[in-house]
């Protein structure tokens, strides 16, 4: 069983605020994608970022998907991990290492 704390931490801040009414799985999705792009503005010219302000931006963006997570009533760690079993199947370890090679050209 994941570790609610953040989870908690969040249901408490949106609710304190009354922010739910804007939390729909559709708002919250476009969320994750705006906060992602200010991650990557962080890297736009060089690897040379700022660990906090890329802290902060990641924080952002692990907000929104938990929040995207919780109001689809999904298992964060039970969709990691099932993904990562349709991956291993996708890109067999003996096919894939080292390389970046789409599954379908392995």
């Amino acid at each position: 069983m994941p570790d609610d704390r953040v989870l908690s931490a969040l249901r408490d801040l949106v609710r304190e605020r009354d922010w739910a009414q804007f939390h729909s799985p559709a708002n919250l999705a476009k969320s994750v994608v705006i906060e992602a792009g200010e991650l990557l503005e962080h890297f736009q010219w060089d690897d040379d970022a700022d660990r906090g302000e890329v802290a902060d931006e990641l924080a952002d963006v692990l907000t929104y998907c938990y929040l995207l997570a919780d109001a689809l009533d999904l298992d964060r760690d039970g969709i990691v991990l099932d993904k990562l079993e349709r991956t291993k199947s996708k890109y067999p370890a003996d096919k894939a290492r080292g390389v970046s090679t789409k599954y379908d050209r392995l």
